[in-house]
């Protein structure tokens, strides 16, 4: 810079400076680039991909899930029908218990009864 230069010749020589550097940013500017746009459809692909992989393991986690809850409901079903038979099973045989020993007592009343006549 030399003592000639006047505050007009500054600003004009900022002002191509700067857009210099805007054109060389423009140059580095990667949507420019034709192998850009392949990279970045690329990533996109490679992310849809990765969600659908996620999503898929996503279900087959909760299909995993409701599995093991069916199964465990399942088996809390039948240990309820199983209870259910063995006190079946236990009143039919505390029935048959009272039926014999009524048909005991009414067989001691009878033979009483013949008795006495």
């Amino acid at each position: 810079m030399n003592n000639r230069d006047t505050f007009e010749d500054r600003l004009e020589n900022q002002a191509k400076a700067r857009q210099a550097l805007l054109e060389r940013a423009r140059a580095k500017d990667p949507t420019n680039d034709p192998e850009f746009a392949a990279r970045q459809e690329a990533r996109a692909a490679a992310a849809r991909l990765r969600e659908q992989r996620e999503e898929e393991r996503r279900n087959a986690r909760l299909a995993e899930r409701a599995k093991a809850i069916a199964d465990r409901e399942a088996k809390k079903v039948e240990k309820i029908n199983r209870e259910a038979e063995e006190a079946k099973s236990a009143l039919r045989a505390q029935i048959e218990l009272l039926a014999s020993q009524k048909a005991t007592r009414d067989a001691r009343y009878a033979a009483r009864k013949a008795r006495k006549k």
